[in-house]
C-alpha cells in the first residue's frame, strides 16, 4: 500500500475519533483535516501527505454506515461485552476497517486488515491488535460472502 493511503487511514481514524468525542459536523471535520492535518507540520511533527479522496471516502462512509457497521462489530463481540465498553479509538479503527471491508472491493482483504493493524500498532499492544485482527477477519468473511450472493 502507498504511504499516502496509510496516512489517510490513520487520519480517518483520528477524524472519526474527533467526530465521536466532539460531535464535529462532517463538513467542518473534513475541512479541518484538509486544511490543518493532512500533510501539515504540527509541533515539529510532519504528517504524511494523505490521499485526500480516499480519506474522505473512509470518513464519510464510516459515518454514513455507522449503525450497520456497529451492528456487525457488536455481533462479533464475546458474550457480556458491549460495543460501548471498547476503547474509543479502538472503535474507530474497527469502524474504518469495517467500512473498507464492506465498501471497497477494489482493495484486498489482507491489505485492509494489515493496514489497520499498522494503525493499531501506533496506539495499542499485542492483545488489542490480535482482537482487531480477529474481528476484522470475521467481518471480512461476512462482507465478502454477501458480495458473492
Amino acid at each position: 500500500m502507498s504511504k499516502s493511503r496509510s496516512a489517510a487511514r490513520l487520519a480517518a481514524c483520528q477524524a472519526l475519533y474527533q467526530h465521536e468525542m466532539e460531535g464535529t459536523p462532517l463538513a467542518s471535520l473534513l475541512h479541518e483535516f484538509h486544511q490543518h492535518r493532512l500533510g501539515a507540520t504540527i509541533e515539529d511533527a510532519t504528517y504524511a501527505d494523505a490521499e485526500v479522496d480516499f480519506f474522505n471516502d473512509v470518513v464519510k462512509g464510516a459515518i454514513a454506515r455507522r449503525d450497520e457497521i456497529d451492528t456487525l462489530i457488536t455481533a462479533r463481540l464475546a458474550e457480556g461485552w458491549s460495543f460501548e465498553r471498547l476503547d474509543r479509538l479502538l472503535r474507530q479503527i474497527l469502524r474504518a476497517g469495517s467500512y473498507e471491508l464492506l465498501a471497497r472491493n477494489d482493495i484486498p482483504v489482507g491489505s485492509i486488515i494489515n493496514e489497520y493493524l499498522d494503525v493499531a500498532d501506533a496506539f495499542f499492544g499485542k492483545k488489542e491488535k490480535s482482537f482487531i485482527n480477529g474481528l476484522l477477519d470475521g467481518i471480512a468473511k461476512d462482507a465478502r460472502a454477501q458480495l458473492l450472493r
